[in-house]
């Protein structure tokens, strides 16, 4: 039994199988596959979540922005440039109507591929035809995947209305679009072209105010906001956001139309006769306020068209290189008042004389005090006087009106460098004036430590210095200001077209530099130099004037540049209301190059006519004018157009301010002030109130007591009111109390009575 038993287990131990092979399953992960997997699987994860951040965090402003784009049409909303107006509401630069064309290209499609390149061909002929564009270049414009394509700006009516007809025979209504835009306009083309400055194709200033105040001219573009579907196509009904654009302030300048045409009118004419090669400029200012009235050089330009070249320039033109070229147009556009700079010559005497009286180192009628034998010695040098014949001795005022350099010479070394050194930088003759004006140059003056008994002798008469005319004039204007210092004005009203808010610019009183007293004995001095002296030649019958001549000769090795010619004048002598700086670049007629014979008949004329256009009284009792012989009657002009109107007001012998929103050519005159029939004396107001216009300004009366007849009419005018005088003597009463707010044009009823004083 036993054996039995273990023979039967040796038998089961034998069947028993050992395995050698690998165990190999289709159901089963080796355990090293399983571990690249998962990391392989970690890696993607890893690179997934990095990616996602990166456009998330890195480019995710990017993507929306382009995203934004890709579903939005912006429409942009060109805002309306603001208009430039002169000091009496004439428009000298305006917004002209006209169209700019631009295509959707996406938009310009057919049913199929072969239509649609046909489509477009055609497109691209007509608007190349209409227009006289390149065809390849619009071809390249009409299959652009852009959204919009500018085909040309700045289109007139006539072409517009050649487009429409177009589109209508060949049935295209979309794809094709006539934007509302605006071409600069200058109407009196020339006038003023030196500081108005003109714009470019995209109505951006590129000189002149058109740049300097850009900012305020030009308004922010406005824009419309629509979506699109994934055609690029726009969707229908979609809501749509509009930004209205906030268009650019008008802009009313210092300038007066009417002084600007005189000055500009005798300019060119003493430029021409004197054969001056490099032409002249002329300021107008009221030294009361800075405010410049007129500024001009010549030979000008035509704004609408400034890169035609003048007739001057045209000489020459093209024989010019390029760059010549470039260069040549530059200096046409300069304004010369404030571009460039010249040695002011005799005219710095008025300067050097008001220091020497501000600091009491002499008197005006000092018999003796200044001696000229022809010459002075300085340093190694004689410096001559300008006259052939020596003045021998004289007082001060003698010399300013012999203009005597020896004199001026030996009055700046009793001054001394520092204290002539704080006046000039007191009269602002150191810094740019500010004035709002494009281009504007600094000064050149030797640097104090460098001044020496030569440069001190030569700056003491106007020489071997360099300054702008406008720095000039404001400090001329200062001494005829009772020595006080204005900073110069260029735009006296900004106004917001869409709000019709008025902002003006401030007068500015800089400082007090020399006295009243000092001031008085200057211009009396300057009066001397017209009635008796160098400067006769700018006198006016009836009316006083000052001036001082200045001739300055060209600078060592500068020969060829010529001598400079120039006159200062004021007006009148008390109460000052006009500084009138001309000056005359290389004159080589027959008159010479000295400023009293070139350039003071010139400043007769400008003045003649300008005095009487202020209302600036003659010698002849103003009350005269008051006599019902010389009083014009009111005439009723409403229901006229505001050009009609203004036309006959001035032929009638009135000045006119006008309020009118729109094209005066065509918008009636619905009111004016004062009304028909009233009789006032020459050179009066009339406001006009053009249809839908609603300005109507009130001004605060003056008071008038105690004045005389000249001195009420100047004071009403310089309010834009009227006056009717009863009587002679002074002032004394009115029918409208002191500060009580009137209409503009209203007439002031006043009495003059003579008193105990002016009967005796």
């Amino acid at each position: 039994m036993k054996k039995t038993k273990k023979k039967t287990k040796k038998t089961a131990n034998n069947k028993v199988v050992k395995i050698k092979t690998g165990f190999d399953s289709k159901n089963l992960v080796h355990s090293n596959k399983l571990k690249v997997l998962m990391v392989v699987t970690i890696l993607i994860f890893f690179l997934l979540v990095s990616r996602i951040g990166f456009i998330q965090f890195v480019q995710g402003n990017f993507l929306k922005e382009k995203a934004y784009q890709q579903q939005t049409i912006n429409q942009i909303i060109s805002p309306k440039r603001g208009n430039i107006y002169d000091a009496t509401g004439k428009a000298l630069a305006i917004g002209a109507q006209v169209d700019t064309i631009t295509i959707n290209p996406t938009k310009i499609v057919k049913s199929n591929e072969t239509d649609t390149k046909d489509y477009k061909e055609k497109v691209a002929k007509g608007l190349s035809e209409i227009f006289e564009l390149n065809y390849e270049e619009t071809l390249e414009k009409v299959n652009s995947d852009s959204q919009v394509e500018t085909i040309i700006k700045k289109v007139e009516q006539e072409k517009v209305e050649q487009l429409k007809q177009w589109m209508e025979e060949n049935k295209i209504s979309v794809g094709i679009n006539i934007d509302e835009d605006t071409k600069r306009y200058y109407p009196y083309s020339n006038v003023a072209s030196g500081v108005i400055g003109f714009c470019g194709s995209d109505n951006q200033g590129l000189s002149g105010i058109e740049a300097k105040w850009e900012s305020v001219l030009t308004g922010t573009p406005g824009k419309i906001v629509s979506s699109k579907g994934s055609n690029q196509q726009e969707i229908p009904n979609a809501e749509e956001t509009y930004i209205s654009a906030e268009n650019g302030s008008d802009l009313t300048l210092t300038i007066d139309l009417n002084i600007q045409s005189i000055v500009e009118k005798y300019l060119k004419q003493a430029v021409d006769e004197n054969n001056c090669k490099r032409g002249g400029n002329v300021i107008a200012m009221n030294p009361k306020t800075g405010d410049i009235l007129a500024m001009a050089s010549y030979p000008d330009y035509d704004l609408n068209s400034p890169y035609t070249p003048n007739a001057k320039l045209a000489e020459t033109y093209e024989a010019l290189s390029t760059e010549e070229k470039s260069e040549s147009l530059f200096k046409m556009w300069t304004n010369k008042s404030v571009g460039e700079t010249y040695e002011p010559g005799s005219t710095f005497k008025v300067i050097t004389a008001s220091v020497a009286l501000e600091e009491n180192i002499t008197t005006t009628d000092k018999a003796g005090d200044f001696y000229c034998k022809g010459y002075e010695e300085v340093a190694d040098r004689k410096i001559s006087c300008w006259a052939s014949n020596p003045h021998g001795l004289q007082t001060l005022r003698r010399s300013l009106c012999n203009s005597c350099n020896p004199a001026f010479m030996q009055l700046g070394q009793r001054i001394g460098t520092p204290t002539l050194y704080k006046y000039y930088d007191a009269f602002g003759l150191f810094n740019t004036t500010n004035s709002g004006l494009y281009g504007e140059q600094n000064s050149i003056f030797f640097e104090q430590d460098k001044v020496r008994s030569v440069e001190l002798a030569t700056m003491s008469f106007g020489q071997r210095i360099n300054v702008t005319p406008l720095q000039m004039i404001t400090a001329i204007s200062c001494v005829a200001n009772d020595g006080i210092l204005m900073k110069p004005r260029i735009v006296k009203e900004i106004t917001n077209t869409d709000t019709k808010t008025v902002s003006e610019v401030p007068i500015s009183e800089v400082r007090q530099v020399i006295s009243k007293q000092t001031s008085e004995q200057v211009k009396s001095m300057m009066e001397s130099v017209v009635t008796d002296g160098s400067g006769r030649h700018a006198a006016v019958s009836g009316y006083s004037i000052g001036g001082k001549t200045g001739t300055s000769e060209p600078p060592v090795g500068r020969e060829e540049e010529g001598y400079v010619a120039s006159y200062v004048a004021i007006s009148p002598i008390e109460d000052t209301q006009i500084v009138l700086l001309v000056t005359l670049y290389d004159p080589k007629g027959s008159n010479g190059h000295q400023g009293g014979q070139v350039v003071g008949p010139v400043v007769s004329q400008m003045l003649s006519e300008i005095l009487p256009y202020l209302g600036v009284p003659s010698d002849q009792d103003a009350s005269n004018n008051t006599n019902a012989n010389n009083l014009i009657v009111v005439p009723d002009i409403r229901n006229k157009t505001v050009a009609e109107a203004e036309k006959i007001l001035k032929n009638a012998g009135f000045n006119t301010k006008v309020y009118v929103e729109g094209d005066p050519n065509t918008i009636l005159v619905e009111d004016q002030t004062p009304k028909p029939g009233n009789s006032l004396i020459k050179g009066s107001i009339i406001v006009l109130y053009g249809q839908g216009s609603s300005i109507s300004t009130s001004v605060s009366v003056p008071d008038l007591r105690n004045m005389n007849a000249s001195e009420a009419i100047q004071t009403i005018k310089s309010k834009n009111l009227n006056i009717n005088l009863e009587g002679s003597g002074v002032v004394t009463s009115q029918d409208y109390a002191k500060d009580e707010q009137v209409q503009e044009g209203t007439i002031i009823k006043v009495t003059l009575k003579q008193t105990l004083t002016q009967t005796q």
